[in-house]
């Protein structure tokens, strides 16, 4: 268990791991019992409890006695230093938060469609000045995600958003979520975070530049044709031999691009660029294609993605937020990490747990291997793919108003 007090506000952290479902609740709630019913609890399970997902949910929001419960399931689970890949475990996160009322909102594609003419707030009962931030969890296979940040974008703009689709057994697309004490098969959970927190927000990409920033200057939908007036794939070639030998084999199969968020910024550096993947390129006609739609002037630089670029992604961020948050301590965390990251990726387990601890402290912290990572790069929130992002709970200053 691990706790912090900022303020007045608190925060508990509780990971179980235990096949057994009874068992890992009722440990789970003992370990709690003493923190008192919480205004805020996180709750994150292994998709291996299966049928029993709704007996253990309503266990734990039984006897928690908090106030409200939000979760779901996850291929694997995060706590405080802990990453638990490989047996069925709990991840919990109580708060309180005094001047902070949690209200989610369950969302599905047929309340968005109902609600297209009404408008967002009119789902979610939040006025735009009235939140600081969103926490979403979401279902892959029932929801367009995408289109709905694209709404909160819209209805909330410039306003973070973080969190994270549900995972489990892809082979039979079973994911859950957790409202309370219900166990809901499709759609999103959004949360706002408003009264006198915020959120601060880490989003590591895991990648890191190579070479010079260049110009898109001619490109159709996802086809890259030339940067900086030359053929996109020339540019590609002349990165890739500037690399030393031992970056050139890490690169073989690692390439991506990193496209500006802000093109107003004089230099581009880590967390100024969306990552997104390399998908093809045609040495013919110079063509490239990338997963993403690039605008006629914007910044364009290749990335290098693999375990040590990760590593290094997620150090630098880190130590960007670190005398943040010494000014303005975080009550917890809540992380949303991609389930091809782990020690699949980094050859040892715990890595972004791991490093947040050793970096941020004895942070109270939740979180699962995600189906998708929903995180902002600038002030545009994007759903991405091999990301660690976490949203911390912060104090919001009077500055931030």
């Amino acid at each position: 268990m691990s706790d912090t007090q900022v303020s007045e506000a608190r925060a508990t952290a509780v990971v179980v791991e235990n096949a057994d479902w009874e068992a890992a609740a009722n440990e789970a709630c003992q370990q709690l019992a003493a923190f008192g019913p919480a205004d805020l609890l996180f709750l994150f399970a292994s998709d291996s409890y299966g049928d029993k997902l709704p007996e253990l949910v309503k266990v734990i929001y039984t006897k928690s006695g908090a106030r409200t419960m939000l979760g779901c399931t996850g291929q694997a689970i995060i706590g405080r230093e802990r990453e638990v890949e490989d047996s069925p475990a709990l991840s919990v996160l109580a708060l309180s938060l005094p001047g902070f009322e949690a209200r989610p909102v369950h969302l599905t594609t047929e309340s968005l469609t109902q609600a297209e003419t009404s408008g967002l707030v009119a789902l979610t009962g939040v006025n735009s000045l009235d939140v600081n931030g969103w926490i979403i969890l979401g279902d892959p296979f029932t929801l367009d995600t995408e289109a709905l940040l694209a709404r909160f974008a819209e209805t909330y703009p410039n306003l973070p958003l973080v969190g994270g689709l549900a995972s489990g057994d892809f082979r039979l697309r079973r994911t859950a979520l957790f409202l309370n004490g219900e166990v809901l098969k499709a759609g999103a959970l959004a949360l706002p975070v408003g009264g006198d927190y915020m959120l601060r927000t880490v989003v590591s990409q895991g990648a890191t530049p190579i070479g010079e920033a260049w110009m898109v200057t001619a490109a159709e939908r996802n086809i890259v044709f030339s940067i900086s007036g030359r053929p996109a794939y020339e540019v590609l070639v002349e990165t890739f031999q500037g690399l030393s030998p031992a970056r050139q084999q890490q690169a073989r199969r690692n390439l991506l691009v990193g496209l500006a968020v802000d093109e107003y910024k004089s230099d581009f550096g880590r967390g100024d660029f969306l990552i997104r993947n390399l998908m093809g390129i045609d040495p013919t006609t110079g063509a490239m294609a990338i997963s993403a739609e690039p605008r006629l002037g914007q910044t364009i630089q290749f990335q290098l993605r693999d375990a040590e670029a990760a590593d290094e992604d997620l150090l630098e961020l880190l130590g960007q937020v670190r005398p943040v948050l010494e000014a303005n301590p975080a009550v917890a965390g809540v992380l949303f990490s991609c389930n091809g990251r782990g020690a699949g990726l980094f050859g040892t387990p715990d890595h972004d747990a791991g490093m947040i601890n050793r970096q941020l402290g004895a942070l109270p912290l939740a979180g699962f291997f995600c189906n998708g990572e929903i995180g902002p790069v600038g002030n545009q929130t994007f759903l991405h793919g091999f990301t660690a992002s976490m949203g911390l709970f912060v104090r919001k200053l009077k500055n931030e108003d």
